[in-house]
């Protein structure tokens, strides 16, 4: 089994807010995979004393925990208890209701000998590698079906008819896109946080097969790289209007190999 990633800040000066851990238990019974984005919060902390970094650390390292100790527990499962955990630890000093709480986006993936599972909420990539070498994007794609009719406001997050993340409901787990491939169907995936998609979704560069063929061929760092170029040459977002001329940037690729002969 092959596992390569790579992160980079979007801005130096600012702490990086994603989040990504992979656990391989013993046993060579699997692993597990979780990689969150942090969402930037106002000036004004959003009634929360606590950092985006401290937030998806404690969401981040919970969720791969209980992905590898729980295997009975749905991923969906999983993170709804992570979710509610986090909330416990900062409810008494933080305004948990102010709608810029603390949140991330989140990719989720979990295999052993017999199947894959996944989740994605929010806009956060995962990417499957079928054992026949076509390469599936996995996409919530609320927030891409929302921008084509205008602009996002803070009104439509967490929000029925709007886009969802993980914040401090674990009920919005019931709203991620979740499913479960044959182990046998799935020969590699990686997991992409916005920030690293943008040569696809934002610039329009290149395709996910594309993105994936990059990875394996010279690695999340690479990926990662290009982005960079794309952004700096577009800089007052001429060509490619967003927010941030640079986001934090994450990506993984974990190649899973053939099922485990004793499995």
């Amino acid at each position: 089994m092959r596992i390569e990633t790579s992160t980079e800040p979007g801005n130096p000066d600012r702490p990086n807010e994603d989040f990504l851990a992979v656990a391989l238990p013993a046993g060579n019974s699997g692993g597990s995979l979780v990689l969150l984005d942090g969402v930037t919060p106002p000036s004004d902390g959003a009634g929360c004393v606590h950092s985006v970094p401290w937030y998806v650390a404690a969401l981040g390292g919970t969720m791969i925990e209980l992905s590898v100790s729980r295997p009975d527990l749905a991923l969906a499962d999983c993170l709804a208890i992570a979710i509610e955990r986090t909330a416990e630890l900062h409810v008494h000093t933080c305004d948990l209701s102010h709608r810029l709480t603390p949140q991330a986006t989140a990719v989720a993936v979990r295999w052993n000998a017999d199947t894959v599972d996944h989740l994605v909420l929010s806009d956060s990539v995962l990417l499957l590698e079928g054992a026949d070498g076509v390469v599936r994007p996995v996409l919530d794609d609320r927030l891409d079906r929302l921008r084509a009719l205008g602009p996002i406001t803070n009104a439509q997050r967490n929000a029925d008819g709007g886009f969802f993340t993980a914040a401090a409901d674990p009920g919005v787990t019931a709203r991620a896109v979740t499913g479960s491939s044959p182990r046998a169907d799935v020969r590699a995936l990686a997991a992409l946080t916005d920030g690293a998609t943008r040569l696809v979704d934002g610039f329009g560069d290149d395709d996910w097969a594309d993105t994936f063929a990059l990875l394996r061929k010279q690695g999340p760092e690479e990926l990662i790289r290009r982005v960079r170029a794309a952004e700096s040459a577009d800089p007052d977002g001429a060509r490619f209007p967003r927010w941030k001329t640079h986001d934090d940037a994450t990506a993984v690729l974990a190649e899973l190999g053939q099922k485990p002969s004793w499995g």
